[in-house]
Parts: structure tokens; C-alpha cells; sequence
């Protein structure tokens, strides 16, 4: 974004916040895993699992719940959970409250707390770490303890010894000779590296170089942008543009919020570590288009950040072979 733009685009952004001030929101979110090994942490083996209500709340000095909301997972494990205005969150925390039956909600991990990961203009977004439900018992593809918990031993009455009568000493075959060593194993090569789980994000400028067109992996840049969005972005922007024309799109809040979407949209297939998936990506979307012009321009921003990289995470893209 060229700096007159941003200019313009933080200059209206402060007018609509000054008019209306008092509507503000505030967001929550996280993913709910199975934990296949029952060892409280996540793992390869481990995947989101849907259909989990999840329960943000807060309470007072005394323990009493003083505000509480509920969401269930969608298909990728993911949850969001709305506020209104712009509660301070900070010692509220998100479990587990209950399923649609599962076999692997047998039993819930513990609650985790809310972080801040951004505040501006009225608008807070928390994030939590990932909440693990549970099976019965542990998958057989699970690796055993290192320390495994003996057996209690009980003790037994011993019997006594029977007398039998003496017998010739047991027949006894002559030593075998040594066999040879084994020749040692073949080296396994090294884990090739697996950029997706890395934290990573890359504003609208980096997806458009042709050098970097092999990081397309869900869609490809000629796909509709009314496929992706739906039909109330095919109102908006027509059934014809592509994502490629749409990341072109400046000068206009409603073409910059569909350029900062596609590229968190692209984002969100490249990083597990993205703060949205793709599913929510669109979700948001949708909503700035069905709210008020504060509302495109407060999307808008939070894409803005988030494709940032919330000027911590960087942009890891080289060049295609």
C-alpha cells in the first residue's frame, strides 16, 4: 500500500471510529485437537476435531462465572467467540464444556487462559492454546512411556517344593558356533523440511511476484473470487473477477478489504500459525460486506495486521525453483 493510501485509509478509519465509538467488538479464538496418546500435549499424531462446544468465561475474586459464551468447532477444529464492546479478558479462560459424542471426548485437558494479541481502535483479538479432548485409551499406533508404571505385585503363599526322585542330568547340545556381525544399517536420509508449520505471513505485494506463484497451493490465481466468498461477495464485486484482479484492487475500502482478504485467505493455506484460518477468513469477510462502511474498514484492518505478520512474524518466501 502506497503511503497516500494509507493516509486516506487510516484518516477515514479514525472518522468512523470518532462517530461511532461506542459499537466496538472483541474476538476469541483457538482450535480443539484430539489428543490420540493421552500425553496432554500436541503431536504428529494428534488431529482438530469437530462438533466440541467450547466455553469462554470469566469470574470474579470469589470464583462466580460473571460473563460466559459458548461456540461450537467447525470441520477444522476452529472456534470464535464474539463480545461486545471491549471487556478487558485478560484472567478469563476457555474450556472444553461438552460434545456431540465423540470417542475421543471421553475425557477433557485443562483450561487455557486468553492472550492479548491485539487492541486498536475499539477492536481486541485474544488467542488460546490448543484445548485437548481425550479417548479412553490410547491409540495402538501411540509410541509406549519411556518409564512405564509397573504392575502392582501380589503377594503369593509359597507352595511347598514337591520331592521327586533324582533324574540323569539334561542332554546338553555342543556350542554353536558365533555367526557373523550384521553389516549396520543404511543411514535414513533427513526429514524433509515442512515449511507449513512454520509462522509465517506475507502482505498482498509478495503473493502478486511471478517468483512466488508456486506458493499458490489451494487455489490457483485464475479461481472466482464468488467461488471462495460466496454469493454475498458475488453481489458485491461481480461472478467474473479472479483472486489475481481482486489482489490489484486499491483506492477503495471495499476493493482494499477483498485485496487484504484474498492474501489472508492465501496466507491461511500457507501457515498453520496464520491467527486465521480459511474458513474464518471468509466468514470475516462477509461480514465487513454485510456491516456498516466502519465495519469494511475495521476487517479490513485486521487483515492488514495479520498479513503484517503483527510486525513480528516475516514473510519466508524465496524465489520458485
Amino acid at each position: 500500500m502506497d503511503w497516500p493510501e494509507k493516509f486516506f485509509f487510516v484518516a477515514i478509519l479514525v472518522l468512523f471510529v470518532a462517530i461511532d465509538a461506542a459499537q466496538a467488538n472483541t474476538m476469541v479464538s483457538g482450535t480443539v485437537f484430539c489428543d490420540q496418546c493421552k500425553d496432554g500435549e500436541r503431536s504428529l499424531f494428534d488431529y482438530p476435531i469437530y462438533g466440541v462446544k467450547v466455553q469462554v468465561a470469566c469470574s470474579d475474586s470469589n470464583g462466580q462465572i460473571t460473563m460466559s459464551r459458548e461456540e461450537t468447532t467447525n470441520w477444522f477444529g476452529n472456534y470464535a467467540i464474539g463480545f461486545d464492546g471491549t471487556p478487558d479478558l485478560s484472567g478469563c479462560y476457555a474450556q472444553i464444556s461438552s460434545s456431540t459424542g465423540s470417542g475421543c471426548v471421553v475425557s477433557a485437558g485443562p483450561a487455557q487462559s486468553l492472550r492479548l494479541v491485539f487492541r486498536m481502535f475499539d477492536v481486541g483479538m485474544y488467542v488460546v492454546d490448543s484445548l485437548l479432548t481425550q479417548p479412553a485409551q490410547p491409540m495402538s499406533f501411540c509410541p509406549k512411556s519411556s518409564n512405564p508404571v509397573p504392575a502392582p505385585v501380589t503377594p503369593v503363599n509359597p507352595l511347598p517344593k514337591p520331592v521327586t526322585p533324582a533324574s540323569p542330568p539334561p542332554f546338553r547340545l555342543p556350542p554353536m558356533p558365533r555367526l557373523p556381525p550384521l553389516p549396520p544399517l543404511p543411514s535414513l536420509p533427513p526429514m524433509p523440511p515442512m515449511p507449513f508449520l512454520e509462522a509465517t505471513a506475507c502482505p498482498h505485494q509478495q503473493w502478486t511476484l511471478p517468483e512466488h506463484k508456486c506458493y499458490w497451493r489451494a487455489v490457483n490465481p485464475n479461481t472466482k473470487v464468488a467461488v471462495i466468498f460466496g454469493p454475498v461477495a458475488a453481489g458485491r464485486y461481480g461472478t467474473d473477477l479472479t483472486l489475481w484482479q481482486g489482489l490489484q484492487g486499491r483506492g477503495d475500502p471495499y476493493r482494499t478489504l477483498l485485496r487484504e482478504g484474498i492474501t489472508a485467505f492465501l496466507n491461511s493455506y500457507n501457515s498453520l500459525q496464520f491467527p486465521y484460518n480459511s474458513i474464518v477468513v471468509v466468514q470475516h469477510l462477509n461480514w465487513g460486506l454485510m456491516g456498516s462502511n466502519r465495519n469494511v474498514l475495521l476487517t479490513g484492518l485486521r487483515f492488514i495486521r495479520a498479513n503484517s505478520g503483527y510486525g513480528k512474524v516475516p514473510c519466508k518466501f524465496t524465489a520458485c525453483k
